[in-house]
């Protein structure tokens, strides 16, 4: 049964068609089975009768082996090869993909719920207006396989990798502030972006962190930024959030107690230190510009799945039989004696 199988299996490879071959011996189906025509009617006595007939058993005779009979058997079976379709296997080539792999990291500490930014003429927190310019950049990422980690206290994956930007977009929408717990660990974000990563090949690992506060749970985020380095993933930091605070008579008064300075120099130096860039945003439209500025870095151009292209060749059977059938059709009779 696999020699079966397999046999077919050639068989399509060669021929795309293959069923088309059973028609080869319907015209000697065609002689041997339909009776031939008979003819009732009264027939014209004409001199040379005898010779008539001669002429038409010659021309039988040829068409069962003699002569242009030949060709017209050949052309037929040509023209059954072509109707199957003979095709020839190319060369494995692999077509260019473009993407990368990419990490999400946000902030969900309590300090993404002051409220210091403005969306379409409107005061809103910080996490609204990340959620925001983060969708609108995952519209763009077409081709790149995105993830979504948020933190807090600790670090949870969202979304893995996946090139359903929707099922992320999704999970964007549903985060809320504290889900993650009030604190920032900046360290574990890292760590689990980087172990989320680890499935791709080293030149297309990127993360993305935004964060609007200071690292205060472990791990140390520079050891996170060591191991990043030593995996080969490029972390772009972003530290977003205003100066907090109120506002009265549009100017920013600073409140006591309130949300702690973003920590510039470390991500600073998580960005240097894993080939990344940092970033600053103290509002919205500087957000969109830095997501705009990411979303140019050149992406990866990586090998595709290897496929065989199928050349067709039903053009060389089918310009034969064409021929044949002409050659037939000028091939000279035997005149009668």
């Amino acid at each position: 049964m696999s020699a079966l199988t397999s046999l077919f299996a050639e068989w399509r490879d060669l021929l795309a068609w293959p069923w088309w071959l059973a028609a080869l011996p319907l015209p000697l189906l065609a002689r041997w089975l339909l009776p031939p025509a008979r003819d009732g009617s009264a027939a014209l006595k004409v001199p040379f009768g005898a010779r008539l007939d001669a002429v038409a058993a010659a021309g039988g005779r040829g068409l069962r082996g003699g002569g242009a009979g030949w060709l017209l058997w050949l052309a037929w079976a040509l023209l059954c090869v072509a109707a199957a379709r003979p095709q020839q296997l190319g060369e494995p080539i692999r077509p260019p993909q473009v993407g990368r792999g990419m990490m999400l990291a946000l902030d969900l500490s309590g300090s993404m719920s002051e409220q210091d930014m403005t969306l379409g003429r409107r005061t809103v927190d910080r996490l609204t207006a990340a959620k925001a310019v983060l969708a609108d950049f995952l519209d763009r990422r077409v081709g790149d396989r995105v993830g979504l980690v948020v933190f807090g206290s600790r670090a949870y994956v969202l979304a893995p990798l996946t090139l359903d930007r929707d099922t992320v977009r999704e999970q964007l929408g549903n985060s809320e502030v504290g889900l993650a717990g009030q604190e920032t660990a900046i360290g574990e974000a890292i760590g689990l972006s980087v172990r989320r990563l680890r499935q791709l090949p080293e030149h297309e690992r990127v993360l993305i962190l935004l964060t609007d506060g200071v690292n205060n749970a472990p791990p140390d985020p520079m050891r996170g930024a060591q191991i990043a380095h030593d995996e080969g993933v490029r972390i772009h930091t972003i530290a977003f959030g205003g100066d907090g605070g109120m506002t009265l008579f549009g100017v920013r008064l600073p409140t006591p107690g309130g949300a702690a300075e973003v920590d510039e120099p470390t991500l600073r130096r998580i960005a240097e230190q894993t080939g990344g860039r940092f970033f600053r945003a103290r509002d919205t439209s500087e957000l969109a510009g830095i997501y705009a500025e990411i979303d140019r870095l050149e992406p990866v151009a990586r090998e595709g799945k290897a496929v065989r292209p199928r050349i067709e060749r039903y053009p060389v059977p089918l310009g034969g039989a064409l021929a044949l059938a002409l050659l037939a059709f000028l091939w000279p009779r035997r005149r009668p004696a």
